[in-house]
Order: structure tokens, then C-alpha cells, then sequence
């Protein structure tokens, strides 16, 4: 199942609050969430609203130099992955990823093009693109309990 839905965020504030409203359903639905937008998208502000959602009080950094930061600490087990320096696919190995993707985690990957097929199949691919003042958000989802988790919350907004 792959199933599409759109929403337009204006703000900084509302794709925090999408990535809090995001939490409450990725914490049923751990898995592999892919985030694509071009640099300035809101990738990182997304997963920051997500963190929050799930508890997180401290700070959010971005991963781009570190490529992955940790919440080992919430409920499900959190890992934000940043490919943009990423060379090579092969370098996921290197990195682990297949231990972080194998237990049940939630792992949001930023820039996931460039680890290419060996990040396997996401649970929810989301795109991020500018809209007027605001941004575009995109969510398609894999699996029919999710896409109806997401519908509500969707729903919710409009």
C-alpha cells in the first residue's frame, strides 16, 4: 500500500507541531522514516517537533557532521541520520546502520537518496518542500494501520 497525503504547514511552529502529532503515531509504528526536501526544507524542524513528541526536552542537533544522533533514552528508541556527507551507500555498514534498523527503533533518515536500496522498505517516506511562506508536507505511507493513523491525524488538521 502506498498512500499519499498532503498538507500545507505555514510555519516554523506548525511543522513543529506536525512532527508532535507525528510522534504520537511513529510510537505505535517504529520503523524507517525517510525525510526528503531540499537544505531548508524543515527536515531537521520536523524531526525536532517529533523528539519533543516523544518526550525529548533537551537539545536537537543536526547530524550532518556526527550522521547520527542517538535518543536511546525515549520510547521507541529514537536514531536521527543525516546522509548528505555521505559518499558512498556502502559507508551504512560502516555506520552500523543495519544493527539500528534491525531492532525497533524509530529511525528518521534525512537525505536518505544517498544511502540508496540498502536502507530497505520505510514505514513513511515524507517530503518537504516550500509553499508560499510556509512548506509543503507530504506523507506517504506502506502500511494500511499507519496510512489510517495518518489519514486521522491529517484529517485533524484540516
Amino acid at each position: 500500500m502506498d498512500e499519499a497525503l498532503s498538507v500545507h504547514l505555514p510555519d516554523e511552529a506548525a511543522t513543529l507541531d506536525m512532527g508532535r502529532r507525528l510522534a504520537e503515531v511513529l510510537r505505535r509504528h517504529p520503523g524507517l522514516v525517510r525525510l526528503f526536501g531540499d537544505l531548508g526544507a524543515g527536515k531537521t524542524t520536523l524531526v525536532r517537533g517529533i523528539l519533543r513528541g516523544l518526550g525529548h526536552a533537551g537539545p536537537v542537533r543536526s547530524p550532518t557532521y556526527t550522521l547520527i544522533e542517538p535518543y536511546e533514552d525515549l520510547v521507541p528508541p529514537v536514531y536521527h541520520i543525516d546522509l548528505y556527507r555521505l559518499a558512498d551507500p556502502e559507508e551504512l555498514e560502516w555506520l552500523g546502520y543495519r544493527d539500528l534498523a534491525a531492532g525497533s527503533a524509530l529511525v528518521l533518515i534525512e537525505w536518505p537518496e544517498r544511502g540508496g536500496e540498502r536502507l530497505g522498505t520505510p514505514w513513511l517516506d515524507v517530503h518537504l518542500r516550500p509553499e508560499g511562506e510556509g512548506r509543503r508536507l507530504t506523507l506517504a505511507c506502506r502500511d494500511e494501520v499507519l496510512c489510517g493513523h495518518i489519514n486521522q491525524l491529517v484529517a485533524g488538521l484540516t
